[in-house]
């Protein structure tokens, strides 16, 4: 049993690969494989527990270990109380794959998915489930949710506007099944499995050609702006009149081009203050050139109310009435301290911790003729919150600060992100970081334009809206979900009336 433990480590690490900046994604199939051949052979619900808790953490380890440069370099936190807290919380994040390892290997044990295809069947819903319980429970993580490493050209893309991220890792898992459930003593059936998957992936192949929305409005030129301030220096007092400053220059430089956008973007937090706080002569500065330019500006920032409530911001200056969007789903540790865990704000500093959230409702900001949805670095890692801005949205906007994590694989990953969650709303989504990736993704997942990371500069595009409704946009990820409990449904009938056949 210790060597299929470590042999699901090892697959588990190695489905990282399947992910940008690697982009090796049919590892993400053969790491999901691996672990369905190991619980094949396993009898004990235990077994099928450890096994893909091994799985898990190998994966989450070698995936979001990032996590430790922003407890460690930038939060303050002892080198070994932040190593030992990612390593628990890769082990939170591993009982979810240990939960499908565990009900697969009990189901299958009790008569479930005994034949190959009904294994596979078993297999993809429970892991479909078990990646749409992570991304919920405790407010959710589900970031390397396995259906990211599949954007373009993988032709499981194609159904990120049906099923969403959630569907694709299901039926990715329910190929891995097709895989390691084959019956190598039947070779007379064994090309039924074979058929099937290149079916399947025919299929998404064909959806990728298919566009979901259409144009709507003219085109409208663009500047999104990549400040690239490191994060030590951000919130250094000393360097606080530089830091407005070079915003100020920015935007000054783009609205005085003989040619200039209409919207320019500054990222997250670009502003290390409250909004209240600023100059009042500074802020008439940003809008005034907007206003000038007949354009507009949207910036990141902290916002107080009238009860002190702070927020983390997005506001528009210029053209347009002033708007605001506050970031609605919040950070765990790192903008609000859960109940019962303010001993973590004891050992970590991190600025601007307790944060209120805003509404889950909030309208696109109306600018330039188009519809902006607005969302907060990690807020986009959740699509069916995104989708409550559609069918209104002709736009995504994304405005991100991962200097918290250093030069790691947080920026490459978190662009694959904003591309399926393009594809799934058939929308542009435009992006706007600290220090990367500042981007455009098209609709069709397509990265048209990207800025290098860590570099001072600025994406100049012109970006077309977009109208209309994919199937996940209607149903977010209730289609997936229905699709999942069908499946087993389907199994368990089967098991039923025909036990002997299992």
């Amino acid at each position: 049993m210790r060597r299929r433990v470590l042999l699901a480590l090892l697959a588990g690490g190695a489905s990282v690969l399947a992910f940008e900046p690697f982009a090796l994604f049919p590892l993400a199939l053969l790491s999901l494989a691996a672990l369905a051949w190991l619980l094949r052979a396993v009898e004990r619900t235990r077994d099928g527990f450890w096994l893909g808790f091994a799985w898990g953490w190998g994966a989450f380890i070698a995936g979001v270990s990032w996590l430790y440069v922003a407890l460690n370099r930038y939060g303050g936190m002892p080198a070994p109380l932040a190593g030992l807290a990612i390593a628990l919380f890769c082990a939170y994040l591993a009982l979810y794959p240990a939960l499908v390892g565990a009900a697969f290997v009990r189901l299958r044990c009790a008569g479930w998915g005994r034949a190959p295809l009904a294994g596979a069947l078993l297999f993809g819903a429970l892991w479909l489930c078990g990646e749409w319980l992570r991304g919920v429970v405790f407010t959710g993580f589900p970031w390397l949710a396995m259906g990211y490493s599949q954007t373009p050209p993988s032709p499981l893309a194609g159904y990120l506007p049906l099923l969403g991220v959630y569907g694709v890792g299901g039926v990715l898992a329910f190929l891995a099944g097709l895989i390691a459930f084959v019956d190598g003593r039947r070779r007379a059936t064994g090309w039924r499995p074979a058929l099937l998957a290149l079916a399947v992936l025919g299929v998404g192949s064909g959806l990728l050609e298919r566009a979901w929305t259409v144009p709507s409005g003219e085109p409208i030129k663009v500047a999104l702006v990549q400040t690239d301030f490191a994060q030590s220096l951000k919130w250094d007092p000393q360097h606080f009149a530089e830091v407005l400053q070079i915003n100020l220059d920015l935007v000054r430089d783009e609205f005085l081009r003989a040619d200039p956008p209409a919207i320019v973007v500054l990222p997250e937090t670009t502003l290390p203050t409250l909004f209240d706080r600023l100059p009042e002569a500074y802020v008439e500065a940003l809008a005034g050139f907007a206003r000038e330019a007949g354009g507009d500006l949207v910036l990141g920032v902290f916002r107080r109310d009238e009860h002190d409530n702070i927020y983390n911001s997005a506001i528009s200056l210029g053209r347009a009435p002033q708007q605001h969007y506050a970031k609605h789903h919040l950070v765990p540790f790192g903008e609000y301290s859960p109940p019962l865990f303010g001993w973590f704000y004891r050992l970590a500093s991190i600025p601007m911790s307790d944060q209120t959230g805003g509404g889950p409702d909030q309208p696109p900001m109306a600018l330039a003729g188009q519809r902006v949805a607005l969302n907060i670095c990690y807020e986009d890692l959740f699509g069916a919150e995104l989708i409550r801005a559609l069918p209104q949205a002709t736009m995504l906007l994304n405005i991100s600060n991962l200097a918290w994590y250093g030069d790691s694989f947080a920026q490459p990953q978190h662009l694959q992100i904003a591309r399926v969650r393009a594809l799934e709303s058939g929308r542009p989504m435009l992006r706007s970081t600290n220090t990367g990736m500042t981007a455009i993704v098209q609709p069709d997942g397509r990265v048209s334009a990207v800025l290098p990371a860590f570099e001072r500069g600025v994406l100049r595009a012109t970006v077309q809206g977009y109208v209309g409704l994919t199937p996940y946009a209607r149903w977010g990820d209730r289609l997936a979900l229905g699709a999942a409990l069908c499946a087993l449904a389907l199994i368990g009938v089967r098991r039923a009336r025909r036990p002997e056949s299992q």
